[in-house]
């Protein structure tokens, strides 16, 4: 599956949504997970392929050439006009997904499977914590705006410093606590300070959590520990791992959660 390039928006420092249109999406298959992702496939520059593309096409290819897969939240989809919406992280020229987004204009394309995903705020519970940093705004974002208006939510969203905090629209009640990482104490983990430091709302919630795998890990255990939440009830997953790329992260990805009984699953 492809889609075209329509629209770039710039939302933050950090973060460019590009909005997606055309090529097979009368083929997307939705899925009414609200952290829906697809597994995207971004082309090198200087590299001969050209989307769309079949696995043949690559047969003796070289590796500086070959697609690198990368798997990104879809935050919005429009199946009225046939418009899907997907946020990226951008750190300047590192990374092949977050240039590409930087250097995407109107016609360009890109190709990716999908989608798949499994959460979506639980109807039945009286709040919602939903914690993350910037790899983790869509599927918050998303989640938010599925919200009814009698629904309740505590997000905590870590950027990189004041002036990269983005909207999150919803009719839904929702409390945003924003942290930084300039200038923290001890980088890395803000977002566990924060919660350890907050009284939780009175009744039930479901609990979503996505970002650095050892930002994650430490608040999984806090959660599962202190808060005595069930671990299979809840979206806890690392987006990424700091000094890995994305190919190292994904094969250890299991080993890195399982190695502490409180966090594996």
């Amino acid at each position: 599956m492809y889609a075209e390039v329509a629209s770039v928006q710039t939302l933050s420092p950090d973060l460019v949504r590009v909005v997606l249109t055309g090529g097979t999406l009368d083929q997307f298959q939705a899925t009414d997970a609200t952290d829906a992702y697809v597994n995207a496939r971004f082309v090198p520059a200087g590299s001969p392929v050209q989307v769309p593309f079949e696995a043949s096409d690559l047969d003796g290819l070289a590796v500086e050439h070959r697609p690198r897969p990368r798997r990104f939240t879809i935050r919005r989809w429009e199946p009225d006009s046939l418009m899907l919406a997907i946020d990226f992280v951008v750190h300047g020229d590192a990374g092949f997904a977050g240039s590409w987004a930087q250097r995407a204009k109107p016609g360009d394309r890109l190709q990716f499977e999908g989608p798949g995903g499994s959460y979506r705020p639980a109807p039945d519970a009286d709040w919602h914590l939903l914690v993350g940093d910037e790899s983790a705004f869509g599927a918050i974002g998303a989640s938010l705006e599925c919200l009814p208006p009698s629904a309740r939510a505590e997000v905590f969203a870590l950027v990189e410093r004041p002036g990269c905090e983005i909207e999150f629209p919803s009719t839904a009640s929702v409390t945003v606590t924003w942290l930084y990482r300039d200038g923290a104490a001890q980088p890395g983990i803000e977002l566990l300070n924060a919660l350890e430091s907050t009284s939780f709302p009175a009744g039930t919630f479901d609990v979503f959590v996505h970002g650095e795998a050892a930002e994650v890990r430490a608040i999984r255990r806090y959660l599962v520990e202190e808060r005595q939440i069930a671990p299979l009830a809840a979206s806890i997953s690392p987006y990424w791992r700091r000094d890995q790329s994305d190919e190292d992260w994904r094969k250890v990805k299991r080993q890195f959660m399982s190695a502490d009984p409180a966090t594996a699953t």
